[in-house]
């Protein structure tokens, strides 16, 4: 399972009004119309950018004819997206989009990640994180950073607690070697993966792609995560990073190349063993380099 998201509700919502207006042939245009709202309205709710008015959503619950059972999981849900949840603290940092991103790896059950350059942020320390924010956006204050900083350690929350996230990264080896803060900085950060994949067995899995992998789909290619949700009723979802842009994708096609691409780099991965031996030995030569270099 997972915990409680209002990003999560919003769309599983609008999702279910979505499929019931088309199942009764009526368009969006017509809808719109009859409902006397705007077509950009009806479109926010109905991808769970916003939610719906309560008198709004009975008049279209009658409307589209949904039997006594469905109405009440569907109110339920809609008092569900109302609340309020951790990541709006942040609405002035980041973009809607980013913050829809947290909402809904938050009511997520399960991520498999892809990472080509830098640790994923799950997993960060906090001096990690601290120079990966600074060096992509190096003009910004110091209390923005910290703020960033702290948003970034309240999503690894969901990694504990009574229902934590199933968590499985893939990454290049070249995630060991890229000096992000430098050797002292990088060597704390390997460190805390052995301790997070040693203490966690049963909900994370971290695995790497050694140098010597002839290549898989993933190679060469931008960070990405693939969502699962504890409904049946929901599909899964892709977030997408490269250099300029961030993106949240629905189509089921690009879905499942991304998650084929995810499972092509797990075969060409370290097993789980050789992957933490392999990390505990990135750790120990950095350590040496760090002495060396002080």
């Amino acid at each position: 399972m997972a915990p409680s998201s209002p990003t999560v509700a919003a769309w599983a919502l609008g999702k279910r009004l979505r499929e019931k207006r088309d199942a009764l042939g009526l368009s969006a245009g017509a809808a719109a119309r009859r409902f006397g709202i705007t077509s950009a309205y009806l479109s926010e709710f109905e991808h769970g950018k916003k939610n719906i008015g309560e008198e709004r959503l009975d008049l279209l619950l009658e409307a589209y004819e949904f039997d006594e059972e469905e109405i009440a999981e569907l109110r339920a849900l809609r008092g569900e997206a109302g609340g309020r949840g951790w990541w709006s603290d942040y609405s002035a940092l980041f973009s809607d989009e980013l913050l829809r991103f947290f909402g809904y790896e938050h009511g997520a059950e399960s991520v498999r990640a892809y990472d080509s350059g830098i640790v994923n942020g799950l997993l960060q320390t906090e001096d990690y994180a601290r120079a990966v924010i600074e060096a992509g956006a190096p003009n910004i204050r110091l209390a923005e950073v910290e703020r960033r900083l702290e948003c970034r350690m309240r999503r690894q929350q969901r990694l504990t607690g009574p229902e934590p996230l199933q968590l499985s990264v893939v990454m290049s080896e070249a995630v060991l070697w890229q000096q992000i803060g430098g050797p002292r900085v990088l060597a704390e950060q390997l460190d805390h993966l052995l301790d997070l994949a040693r203490t966690n067995p049963e909900t994370l899995d971290v695995r790497v792609v050694p140098f010597e992998a002839t290549g898989h789909d993933a190679v060469g290619g931008s960070p990405f995560l693939v969502m699962t949700f504890p409904s049946g009723k929901l599909p899964t979802l892709l977030w997408h990073e490269t250099v300029t842009s961030t993106q949240l994708i629905t189509d089921p096609l690009t879905i499942r190349e991304h998650g084929l691409a995810h499972t092509e780099a797990t075969k060409c991965a370290l097993g789980r063993e050789d992957t933490l031996e392999k990390i505990r030995a990135a750790s120990e030569r950095l350590r040496v380099v760090d002495t060396v270099d002080s």
